[in-house]
Order: structure tokens, then C-alpha cells, then sequence
């Protein structure tokens, strides 16, 4: 239940956190009590932080929709997580327009994980068409029931 009220928040507030950028001041150099951001693209710290939130937040989004999901086809959802990882390590560590060739780093990642969920939804299928369960009840069956976050993490790695 804890957990729970804790992604509602986080979906919740993701409208705030994205205006943050707000805060950050239309200079080439914020400095502040953490960290000195230099902005070399953008040319604005505030530019580069608004790029940076439109990347975290859909980022930020996908992983709880990732973590949340109780469908059969959940893993579909590794391709956009892996596209915003890319985009966010990029905005970070070149500060350059950064949405040109990221397709390429995709596609392997595109090509372990469409299969894999052809493959779960032809044995689904198949089952279907040998037994009398329900979808809902072979959705059930198929899907793996990690108790913690950890072991979630662990089922990927």
C-alpha cells in the first residue's frame, strides 16, 4: 500500500517536476549548491534542463508503467525505456542535439524483444486454441510474479 501511494505521487507530480526547469536561470552557467551546470549547445542552462526534463519525465513514466504492468506484453515496453535512456545520457554528457541516430542503438534491442513477445503470444495462442482457460486466466499463467523490486530487476539481468 506504501509503495503504491508512492507511484501515485510520482505520476501525480510529474507536471511539477517537469516545470522545474522554471527555476533554472536563462544564463549559459547555472551554479548552485550541488553542482555547476554548463550549458555549451543551448547556449541557456534553462533550455538545456527543459530538454533534459522532456527526457526524464516520459523516462520516469515508462519505468513505473514497466514496473506496474500485469500484461502478457509488458516487455514491449523495454524499447521506449531503452529510447529515453539513450536520449537522457545524451542530453547529459554532450548537451548536443541528440534525437538524430538513437534508431540505430534500438535496434538490437528491437530484435531480442519483438520476437520474444511473438513468441510469448504464440504460445499463449496455442494454448488457447488446447484448453478452455480464458485470456485472463493464461495471461496469469504466464506471467512471473517477482515479491520485490530487486527480484523484478534480478528477472532482467
Amino acid at each position: 500500500m506504501l509503495i503504491g501511494s508512492i507511484v501515485a505521487t510520482l505520476v501525480a507530480a510529474t507536471p511539477f517536476l517537469f516545470y522545474l526547469y522554471e527555476y533554472v536561470p536563462d544564463t549559459p552557467v547555472w551554479d548552485n549548491f550541488l553542482f555547476t551546470y554548463k550549458s555549451n549547445w543551448y547556449k541557456s542552462a534553462n533550455a538545456g534542463v527543459w530538454v533534459l526534463m522532456m527526457k526524464v519525465i516520459p523516462l520516469l513514466l515508462s519505468l513505473i508503467w514497466f514496473f506496474t504492468c500485469k500484461h502478457w506484453w509488458y516487455h514491449a515496453l523495454i524499447v521506449p525505456i531503452a529510447m529515453f535512456t539513450f536520449q537522457v545520457i545524451g542530453a547529459i554528457k554532450t548537451d548536443v542535439y541528440m534525437d538524430e541516430l538513437h534508431i540505430l542503438y534500438l535496434l538490437p534491442i528491437m530484435a531480442i524483444v519483438f520476437p520474444s513477445i511473438y513468441l510469448i503470444r504464440a504460445k499463449m495462442f496455442n494454448k488457447i486454441n488446447d484448453s478452455d482457460k480464458t485470456m485472463e486466466e493464461l495471461e496469469e499463467e504466464f506471467m512471473l510474479k517477482p515479491k520485490t523490486f530487486w527480484d523484478k530487476m534480478k528477472q532482467y539481468f
